[in-house]
Formats: C-alpha cells, structure tokens, sequence
C-alpha cells in the first residue's frame, strides 16, 4: 500500500513530523516497507533561465548556454534539440547527483569550452522516460526556486506492508484513523454529500437469485450523462504517478483515485456500450471476456460476472470488460458500487492469474456500508473533474448486516497483554478506531467506572460494537489486540513471575508433557539428532506406511508433495536420512517426537517417538568394531527409552505383528499383551527403503507414549538403594531345542523358575544351521543361558544351587520341551 504525506494529511491533521508518521504507523503494526522522498532525490536541482544560446565553436550540434541560476549567470554546454535562449529550464549545478544517469555533475570542458552544470531532461529527473530535449518550464517559473516546489513534488510517498487481516488499511483513511487513535493528530470529518439525482437511470440492474447469498449481496449504480472524459486534474495525476499507477483518464484515474483513498473499488462502464440492463450472475459455459488489461479469459462456471445483452462485461470483484470501458469518447457513464464475496473472488482471480487493486481489496474484505456512500463519492468527484448530470441510484439486493458486539473486561488487558491501561483510556481508543462502547448498566458497575482509581477488574465490562469496515474482529481477544497496538507495545515492562508465597510451585508440564521431555532427553543420549519434519507428506510416501487415504488428504495443501497428513514419523525421518546420504553423511542416527495421524477424525491422532539408524555403528578404525545396524539396535534403543520413562521392560511381550513397513522376520512389537502395544522395532522392509531413495541397511524403532501406563501411586523420592551383601553365583545352561522356539521364551521359563533367588537370565550363545542340525538332529538348535542367582539370607550352598538348577531346567523343558545339552 502506497501513499503520499500530503495525501495523508488530507484526512489527517496533524503537525507531526515525517519521521514520527514512520515510527507510528511500523509500531501500530503497519510496517514501513520504504518512504521515497523527493526531496532528498531532487531537492539541489533549481529552475534557470537561459539568456543566450552560442553554437559551439567545435561542435555542431552543442550549444554554449548562459544561464541565469541562483548562484549568478553560469556557463553551460548542452546538446538537447530544444536548446535555446529564452527558455526556462531545470539546472543541476557542478556536485549536484543526477539520479537517472547516477553521476554526480563536475565542471568539466567538452571540446575545449567549461562547462559549469548542467541542464536536466525528464529521464534524468526519473521523471519520465522522455529524453528527446531537456525540460521546458512556463515563464511564470521563478529563476532559483527548488524544481521539486515549483512541480509540486515536495511530497514523500509512503509504502507499507499491510497483513491480510487489516483490509481497513488498504485506504488512506484508514491509515489516518489509526494515527489519530495513536494521537498524532485528529481525523477529519469524511464529508460525503449525497447528490440528488435529476433522472430515473436509463440503466437497471438485477442480481441473479443464485449470487445474492452466495457472491454479490448488493449493488449500487448511476448513470451520469454529459460527462468530458478529459485528462485528470494534475493534482490527482502526480499522487497516481507517485504510487506507481499510470494516469489514464479522469473516469479511470477517479475510480483508481477512490481505490487507494477509501479503500473502496469502483467501475465505470460507458453508458452507450451497454445493451440493456445489467445483471450480476455467475458465468455459462464457454462464455469469455476481453479484460481492461487487453488479454481473453475464459469464464467457468461459479465465477460472479457483471452482464448485459451481450454478454459479460465484467468479471465481479476483480476486473471490468475492454468492450465497454471509457474512452475519451465517452459522455454517458454508468458508475458501478458493490460488493463481493472475498472467498469466491479470490477463487476466481486465482483460476483466471489477476491480480489487480481491486480482487486485492474484495478478497480480504472490503467496507460492506461503503457500497451507499462510494456511489456518492465517485458521483460527486466525477461531476467535479467531468461535468455532467447524475441519475438517481439503481439499487439491488441489501448490504450485508455485519453489526456484532462484544463484551470487554478491561482487566482482560492486563491479563492478556500485561499492559496496565486506564479504562478511560481504553475506551477512547476504541471509539477512536470506530467502535461504539457502552457503558455498563447498573448502578454499581457505573459508580466504579467513574472512579479512575477502580482497579480495571472491577470498572464493570464495556459492551463494544465493531464498525463494518473490521471484519478481523471477532471476540474480546480482538479487541485486547487493537487497545494494545494503538497504547503502543513498546511500552510493555518486562516484569519477573510472580512466586508462591510458601511450598512447591505446582509442576508446569502435565504428566505426559514431562514423560515426553524425559524420552526425548534419552534419546539424544543414545547419540540420535533430534528432528522436526513436516506433519504433511506426498500422497505416495503416505502409501507406503498405511496412510494417504482421502481421510487424512488435506483440502489445500501446501504444495502437490504435501498432500496428505503423515500416519507416523518414519517418512519425515527418512527423507531427512536420504538428503544426508545425498551429500555423503552415509552413517545417521535421526529421532522426532510429536504427533502421527492414521485417521483424519479428532482423537486419531497419535503421539509417537522414532527413532532411525542408517549405515554403521561406528566410523572406520583399526580395531575391527565396525559393523552394521541392525534389530538389536534398534531394540536395545526402544528398550532404554521405555525403562526411562517408567515402562517395566521386563515384563514386556515380544510380539511378531510388526507393521508391513518392517522386515517380516526382522521385527517385532513390544507390549504388555496383543492389545497394548508400547513400541515397535527391527529393519525396515527393503521395498520400503528403495523407495525412500534410501540405502540400507536401515533399523528404526517407534515409543507409544501414550501406551505406558502411569504409576498408581507417585512417590516423591527415590526408592531406597537395595544391594545384596552375599556373594552372587551364576551358572550357564544349554539347551537343545526346535530350531522354531524363540530365545525369550526360554528366558522367561528359566526366570520363573525361582524368583526368590534368580535375579537374571540372559541368552550368551545359539548354535545353529547345518553343522548345529549335523550334531543334534534336523530342526534343532542350542541356546546357552546364563542364570545369575543372588542369595539374600545366607550363602547357596552346593545342594541349593542344584536344587534351583533343576527347577530350571524342568521349567525350560515344561515351557519349550528342551533338554539340555550334552
């Protein structure tokens, strides 16, 4: 958004300074993206007067000039056509910088003969890109006086960022309303006259039943007849020229002029172009149009047209037809004022590629109340500048009720923002921006407002109803939000938390907050880099791990490769792991924390930590302990994160319903029973992995935290240190088994055995294949256990070790129907 000072100032009246519009306007939130300031780019440049004009004795074509200039008579050599005594003309004097060749001007000699400045042409003012002579000014032009003051230049142009929820800022007059909330001066009244209409327009206008809720509520039209489509008055031409927009006509340029001053998009259409009445409809079939910007766009269906007998005219909210604009031709205008549905233009410029001020306006929401005073407006400027003989207004349809209030607590201010601001205070900001506040109604609450020393908490609530130009807000946190930005947030006081007067601080993070926090720690004490990947993915890598269904397919997504929410962390982490590889980091250890989605609905989602391991375990060294990841990795990795956050790891099920996306015979689940499952690990299938562009071998492991059941009862200390005094013995057992019987269901047999004295089991040998089968039989193999027994009374003797010996082995042999070995 782009204006000028003097432009502000004709709805601002303010003495403040340049420099202090700046600061407030970045500090209410509309931030200064560039001022440029003629002053400071042509301010040295001053008007001369040549009093003659010599042929060069060297040169044909230049001239040796004397000119008259504020420092006395100067000696200039110029080569422009044009010139020639008698003129006045714009002089840059020897040090001046002259922009549009990006030289600084010397005294210097051209074929022999000084020359002591310089005159300018419009190209090298940046003026124009007129460079065919040098500028020629009216004999009225007072010889020494600033260039830029005699043009009427002196006027800096102000460009701003506007966010998408301040369509009240894409006019000048909302700019100056909120400078004046600010305190930097007092806006002016808006002094629209309505005018009387001297005739029953020739022109009708009907909104088609299917657009009136759904595209275009209302609109406003006028015929005017008689009009002079002449150039625009210069004042109007050098503010359109400032914010970069090319002078047209005066139809055009007021239109435009309207656009940027109140934020309010017109059209015109030329009155004796248009065939019938008008009807606002949305557009047929291969229906076309010939835009104002020269180009043919075909219409579908759904996008809002302006129509008459001979088809679309204008493309509603966006952009009006080539067949029926003005021309200097033009006596007979038809002034359109409506409104437009923001979502449905914005659809339509983006399936068309317009962009222009006006879609730029309607699709973030534009002043429905401005539809009755814009045709007023645009009437009164056109008869103005144009001439001519206003209609009566056509009108169709309603304007949009948009009047809501709200409830304001003023305590809300400090408990929001941690800004102390007098309720007073809060009240003529608000009222300053537009809103209408009421007081509260009962006796109480009033006597308390009255008294400015009332905490804000019981000065009674503020009932506030919103203007129609602020669709953005819409609660009490709004409201918050604008008495903050307007009282300045620069103000705001870093202050220290307040602590409890005695006893421990209640915990900030609830139990699983905190229980996440502890396995992300470990984690990263593994040696695994934490990641963050996006929570959206291709549809394709979602197929891959159960998901990209059209439950979990996001309606607009990001990009075409962001399509589909995630159904667990593995394709973020592999993405990240095959970049790595990409650029030669082959040996990764990647984990994130956060949420999966297997289902689209609320409650589906799932809270999941994974971890990844590619390439080796360790970098290459002499010591031969370099190998490949593999399962037990990943299991021993799944194993401590779980002991770590409270899961009891030993009593935990090895289940062989890993899902697809994991080896069938390299995986398994962790749980506490088939339908409790607290982790999941092994090898990633290999299909999986190819297709992530990744290179293997390739383990991960995934934690339900969730899954984990809390504690009963938290204690606050630590359990006391539990150490056996007695001497523990360990002895080693082999067993020949079926080569089908899993290792942990040996160790859980040889565990339960005597739980009194068997402190652990833990398998140190399995000898199988050919060789193992050529000794014990096909379809056998050898698993050695060692059993570790810690007495707590008295030390084992021979006689109890051989008794808890056999309970092992009659335990193992009951479980898997093994025998030991001999």
């Amino acid at each position: 958004m782009k204006f000028t000072l003097n432009w502000l100032k004709d709805h601002l009246d303010t003495e403040a300074s340049l420099d202090e519009i700046l600061d407030a306007l970045t500090d209410l939130g509309l931030e200064v993206e560039g001022v440029d300031d003629p002053a400071a780019r042509l301010g040295t440049f001053r008007i001369g007067y040549v009093k003659a004009a010599e042929k060069h004795p060297d040169a044909d074509r230049l001239r040796v000039c004397t000119v008259e200039t504020h420092k006395g008579e100067q000696q200039i050599i110029c080569g422009a056509p044009n010139a020639r005594a008698g003129i006045k003309v714009v002089v840059a004097q020897p040090g001046d910088y002259v922009p549009g060749i990006d030289t600084t001007i010397q005294v210097g000699k051209i074929r022999g003969v000084e020359s002591y400045g310089m005159m300018a042409s419009e190209r090298e003012l940046e003026l124009s890109d007129e460079h065919d002579g040098i500028i020629e000014l009216p004999q009225d032009a007072e010889v020494g006086q600033r260039y830029i003051d005699y043009a009427g230049m002196d006027d800096p142009t102000i460009e701003i960022a506007i966010t998408p929820n301040r369509p009240d800022a894409l006019g000048v007059r909302g700019i100056a309303r909120d400078l004046a909330a600010r305190g930097l001066g007092k806006l002016k009244p808006a002094g629209i006259e309505p005018v009387s209409g001297g005739y029953a327009s020739p022109i009708g206008v009907t909104l088609a039943g299917e657009v009136v809720d759904e595209a275009c509520p209302v609109f406003h039209g006028r015929h005017i007849r008689g009009v002079t489509n002449g150039p625009s008055p210069k004042w109007m031409q050098q503010r359109l020229i400032a914010i970069g927009l090319r002078p047209i006509s005066a139809l055009v340029d007021i239109t435009n002029y309207v656009t940027y001053d109140r934020g309010r998009p017109l059209h015109v259409f030329d009155a004796a172009k248009v065939a019938g009445d008008l009807e606002v409809r949305f557009a047929r079939e291969g229906e076309s149009i010939l835009a104002l910007d020269g180009k043919d766009y075909a219409l579908s269906p759904g996008m809002t047209i302006i129509a008459d007998g001979n088809g679309p005219e204008g493309i509603g909210g966006i952009m009006g037809g080539e067949h029926s604009g003005c021309t200097e031709a033009t006596t007979d205008v038809f002034v359109e004022s409506a409104w437009f549905d923001p979502v449905r233009t914005a659809h339509t410029g983006r399936a068309l590629k317009i962009n222009s001020d006006a879609r730029y306006r309607f699709e973030r929401g534009v002043d429905p109340a401005s539809v009755a005073w814009g045709i007023e407006l645009a009437t009164r400027m056109i008869l103005d500048i144009c001439g001519g003989e206003a209609s009566e207004v056509v009108e169709a349809g309603e304007i949009p009720d948009t009047a809501r209030r709200y409830t304001l607590n003023p305590g809300r201010v400090v408990s929001l923002v941690g800004m102390e601001i007098p309720r007073a205070e809060q009240i003529r900001i608000l009222e300053a921006l537009g809103f209408d506040c009421e007081q509260p109604g009962t006796i109480a609450a009033a006597m308390a407002a009255l008294s400015p020393a009332a905490p804000l908490a019981e000065a009674g609530e503020i009932s506030v109803g919103v203007p129609s130009w602020r669709p953005d807000v819409q609660g009490e946190a709004d409201l918050v939000e604008e008495i903050a930005r307007v009282a300045s947030l620069t103000k705001l006081e870093g202050k220290p938390m307040p602590r409890e007067a005695a006893g421990v601080p209640k915990p900030v993070l609830t139990p699983m907050q905190a229980r996440v926090a502890t396995a992300r720690r470990q984690a990263a004490a593994l040696g695994y880099n934490e990641c963050v990947t996006y929570s959206f993915i291709k549809q394709e890598e979602a197929a891959l791990f159960g998901g990209g269904t059209d439950a979990v397919r996001l309606e607009n997504p990001i990009s075409s490769e962001m399509s589909h929410m995630r159904p667990t962390l593995l394709p973020g982490l592999m993405a990240a792991a095959a970049r790595n590889q990409a650029r030669g980091f082959a040996d990764l250890a990647l984990f994130e924390a956060g949420m999966a989605f297997p289902g689209g609905e609320p409650g589906e989602e799932e809270l999941m930590l994974t971890g990844l391991r590619v390439g080796q375990v360790a970098p290459r060294n002499p010591h031969g302990t370099r190998r490949a990841v593999d399962l037990y990795d990943a299991k021993a990795d799944a194993e401590a994160v779980l002991a770590e956050i409270g899961a009891p790891v030993e009593r935990l099920m090895p289940l062989r319903n890993a899902p697809e996306w994991f080896h069938p015979g390299r995986s398994a689940v962790l749980g506490l029973g088939p339908k409790n499952p607290l982790a999941v690990f092994g090898e990633l299938h290999p299909k999986v992995v190819a297709a992530m562009d990744l290179k293997g071998p390739v383990v991960a492991f995934t934690v339900f935290p969730a899954n984990v059941p809390f504690p009963k009862q938290k204690s606050a200390t630590r359990p006391a240190l539990d150490l056996a005094e007695l001497q523990a013995v360990e002895r080693d057992f082999a067993f020949v088994v079926d080569a089908d019987v899993e290792a942990d269901k040996l160790v859980r047999a040889a565990k339960g055995a005597d739980k009194k004295l068997i402190e652990d089991v833990s398998v140190f040998d399995v000898f199988a294949g050919d060789k193992a089968e050529a000794q014990m039989g096909e379809g056998r193999k050898s698993i050695a256990i060692a059993v570790r027994l810690q007495p707590r009374e008295a030390t084992l003797t021979d006689k109890e070790i051989e008794a808890v010996g056999g309970k092992v082995v009659a335990a193992v042999q009951k479980a898997t129907g093994g025998t030991l070995r001999g």
